[in-house]
């Protein structure tokens, strides 16, 4: 095999194979050395590129920033502006809305009575107390021991509207009678709508039942929806009392009317609510109806028509103006009772309350008898 190489030295002498490896050996790691001088040389060369680069580039930074002038600083000052809050518009509940009439009428529900106020003689009156105010200045025109505690009948009712409108948030929800209420009418023999126990009927038709035909149902059917139980209702309408300024001569133990020792007020008291009553326009609307028919319910396909007699009889009868809302009751111990609101001829605003008539007839002419003697 050694006569089959070929490399030789230079002195023509054929290399052996292991003079060969070592030559070969030497040689590589020669040029394995040049090429590493060469790629430190590289290496070398471009750090010392980038170092010039990067100093000549600072340096020309630096003439550039001493050839310009220097720029004052401006300061921002954050200036905040104190801008009012908007208004927030508080939501009004519909059913406290002031009637038309609300306007005219004086302020509070303090009357004034003064020693020369007229004593109702006149032998036209029958009913033993009475009372006239003047809605536009506070004054009592006319007094028949309109400040003695009396029972207030069904008159009590009055308040149970305002209370009820006064909680109320939609007119046509509903609340079905319950066999309780119509036991507590029944037991107390009370006038009523004529609703069916398990009859669902609508707000609506609470308000104006308990009015027209003095439903002592729908007034106890308004007390359980507005309030839960009758109790509780009655606890605000003597609330209601209290704020209208009336508490010390007037307190409700029922919402109905109906007989009671500890359920009583003056004439001048129930003038004072059915005056807040004529102010706010759901209340008037309901007191100033004649007539209404009830919703169509199963228990009554097409409703029920009541009335408010004291209304359709009072108004072909000449009383100086137009009766513009009324509300009657009756109990043996206080006779026949009755409160309406005129708006006379002149257009001065009165409300006339009378209790103890022989009947309801009699009631309806004493207050005829009253606005014609002092209103004319």
């Amino acid at each position: 095999m050694d006569n089959k190489i070929n490399y030789r030295n230079r002195d023509g002498r054929r290399l052996t194979i292991a003079e060969y490896k070592k030559r070969r050996q030497k040689e590589i790691i020669f040029h394995l050395s040049l090429v590493g001088i060469c790629i430190i040389l590289i290496i070398g060369s471009i750090v010392s590129i980038s170092i010039k680069l990067h100093k000549n580039k600072k340096r020309a930074e630096e003439m550039a920033a001493e050839s310009v002038p220097e720029t004052p600083v401006v300061q921002i000052v954050d200036t905040k502006v104190d801008e009012p809050e908007p208004e927030v518009e508080e939501e009004t509940n519909p059913f406290m809305e002031a009637s038309e009439d609300a306007a005219s009428f004086f302020a509070g529900y303090t009357a004034n009575i003064t020693d020369d106020v007229s004593y109702i003689s006149s032998e036209n009156v029958l009913s033993n107390y009475a009372i006239l105010l003047n809605l536009d200045t506070g004054n009592v025109v006319a007094n028949k021991d309109g400040t003695e505690r009396i029972n207030p009948a069904s008159m009590t009712k009055i308040l149970t509207l305002l209370v009820a409108a006064e909680n109320l948030t939609n007119l046509d929800d509903t609340f079905e009678m319950t066999q309780a209420i119509g036991d507590f009418v029944y037991k107390n023999d009370c006038s009523a709508v004529g609703f069916s126990v398990g009859e669902t009927v609508s707000v609506r038709d609470m308000l104006y039942g308990t009015i027209l035909p003095s439903g002592g149902d729908a007034a106890m059917c308004l007390a359980e929806y507005i309030a839960g139980s009758q109790e509780a209702f009655v606890d605000m309408m003597n609330d209601k009392l209290k704020e209208l300024g009336l508490s010390d001569t007037a307190h409700f133990t029922n919402c109905i009317g109906i007989y009671n020792e500890d359920h009583y007020c003056t004439l001048l008291d129930m003038a004072m609510i059915l005056k807040a009553a004529e102010e706010n326009s759901l209340c008037h609307e309901v007191l100033n109806a004649r007539t209404y028919t009830t919703s169509n319910t199963e228990e009554h396909p097409e409703g029920i028509t009541v009335s408010n007699w004291f209304m359709r009889r009072i108004e072909d009868k000449d009383t100086h103006g137009e009766v513009m809302g009324a509300k009657t009751g009756f109990v043996n111990q206080s006779g026949c009772c009755g409160a309406s609101y005129q708006i006379s001829n002149d257009g001065t605003h009165y409300i006339c309350v009378t209790a103890d008539a022989w009947s309801t007839w009699r009631c309806i002419y004493d207050h005829v008898e009253i606005y014609d003697v002092y209103t004319s």
